[in-house]
């Protein structure tokens, strides 16, 4: 049924920057292994797809009229995948050496895996959250409140991220992120791929929990090490709002999560989560303009109207809106 053992899906939206890198480092590590490589170019407007086509012709170039988001074009790329196995990659994540071939060895040898990860780490060489546990109110709650940050050592306060948990010991966990992901492309095909009303987050989310849900694991495995940069797309979309935090787009995070939680656990959950954030900010900008933080209170105050509206566009997270975002 499939004719190589492995294929790379990168999708790529003005990654000019930071192709070059990745296909050169791919080149190499694939050498020794039955592999392709599939790059969905997301309608960029950077010179992305003519670098690729002209520079790395072995890869498969894909393009895409219009902005797919991360989930379409995945699923895009996917169908068009030979590989046993799929490895979804970000531009800005560059695998050390031999961590692709060992991932491959490790799914290879336990056929109840679905899906797994790897060990993410910044330029510096700190951990990123990696080995993650599936978003509920109560942790929202936590997050927003600080007490995530500061307690990280505690299993309930560092839950989600599993800030408690030792980086260097595989687990099993609930989700990995998106960036660097090997998963079974039977599997992929037998669930239809991400859904792809969601255009950018919380899908690899929503997809772990329909692995789960089929009777396969979900794994973190450290020795899987990857440079992740983070954020390098969202960067370049122009009039949205990035977060400072996790270099994410308010807006399309608050338009998934609602989508996500409307999916998973229904209009309630959708409408508190959202509705627990506004009001975080809302607090936060009456305190900020008590202590004379002006633009802080501002910030806020911009949060609660990105919230509102991803309210109104997602008609509370029952639709989402028209790609492209």
């Amino acid at each position: 049924m499939y004719s190589q053992d492995l294929s790379v899906l990168i999708v790529s939206y003005n990654s000019h920057r930071l192709l070059p890198a990745l296909l050169h480092l791919l080149k190499h590590e694939l050498a020794p292994l039955n592999a392709e490589v599939l790059v969905v170019d997301n309608a960029s407007h950077d010179g992305s797809a003519e670098l690729v086509e002209k520079d790395f012709p072995w890869v498969r170039l894909l393009r895409s009229a219009h902005n797919l988001g991360f989930a379409a074009a995945n699923n895009l790329a996917a169908r068009a995948a030979t590989g046993r196995h799929l490895l979804l990659l970000n531009p800005d994540a560059l695998p050390e050496p031999g961590t692709i071939a060992r991932g491959l060895t490790l799914m290879n040898s336990d056929a109840g895996v679905g899906l797994a990860g790897g060990q993410l780490r910044d330029e510096q060489g700190r951990i990123q959250p990696s080995a993650r546990m599936f978003p509920s109110l109560p942790q929202e709650a936590i997050v927003l409140s600080g007490l995530a940050a500061k307690f990280p050592r505690s299993r309930w306060f560092g839950h989600l991220d599993r800030s408690w948990a030792d980086p260097a010991k595989s687990a099993a966990v609930d989700w990995v992120p998106g960036a660097f992901a090997l998963i079974r492309h039977d599997l992929f095909e037998l669930l239809s791929g991400f859904d792809e009303r969601f255009f950018l987050y919380y899908e690899e989310v929503d997809l772990c929990r329909r692995i789960q849900a089929a009777g396969y694991g979900v794994m973190y495995w450290p020795e899987l090490r990857v440079r992740h940069i983070g954020g390098e797309s969202a960067r370049t979309v122009q009039g949205e709002t990035v977060a400072k935090a996790g270099a994410q787009l308010t807006l399309w995070r608050a338009r998934s999560g609602l989508l996500y939680y409307r999916k998973n656990h229904g209009w309630l959950a959708a409408w508190c989560v959202n509705r627990l954030e506004r009001g975080w900010h809302a607090l936060r900008a009456l305190l900020a303009l008590r202590k004379g933080q002006t633009e802080k209170a501002q910030e806020s105050t911009l949060q609660q109207g990105l919230l509102a509206r991803a309210w109104r566009d997602t008609l509370g997270g029952r639709v989402a809106p028209p790609r492209p975002w």
